[in-house]
């Protein structure tokens, strides 16, 4: 704090007793201790009342914050764009319709059906073995009998 050596301090420590005297030296030095004490205490009520004002200065600031972010999230809706986007293409596909129905309306046709062909110029339709259901199906085996040639039985 105060660039002060001991030597500094031991010149004027022997100013002091030659002006103030030997006698009156003890009450100056203790007065002046306790001026140096209030001094400090004073300045160090001074420094704990602005760490305190920085404190609660923080506080509100970081209370502010926090009101702000409870305010931001009662009135956040995730799904709020989405919900407007399904609205307006809910009001895009009304208006479509709403215009392909009036000329409609408008030109007031009726409504016929396509005509079915007659089942005469139909060509039939040949069904088919489905091809898994003939392999799964064997073969049949020539049997002995079969393939024998047939014998005339003698007798005899």
């Amino acid at each position: 704090m105060f660039d002060i050596s001991w030597t500094e301090f031991l010149l004027i420590g022997v100013v002091a007793l030659v002006v103030i005297g030997p006698k009156e030296l003890p009450g100056v030095m203790r007065s002046l201790g306790q001026w140096t004490r209030k001094l400090r205490s004073m300045a160090a009520d001074f420094q704990n009342q602005f760490q305190e004002a920085m404190r609660e200065a923080e506080m509100a600031d970081l209370k502010k914050q926090v009101d702000d972010i409870a305010a931001d999230i009662k009135g956040y809706d995730p799904l709020k764009d989405v919900r407007a986007d399904v609205e307006s293409i809910g009001k895009d596909v009304q208006q479509s319709l709403d215009s392909a129905v009036q000329p409609m309306a408008l030109e007031q046709k009726p409504e016929t059906t396509p005509a079915l062909p007659d089942a005469g110029t139909l060509a039939p339709v040949a069904i088919a073995p489905e091809p898994a259901a003939a392999a799964a199906e064997p073969a049949p085996e020539p049997t002995a009998a079969a393939a024998e040639p047939a014998s005339t039985e003698r007798s005899g």
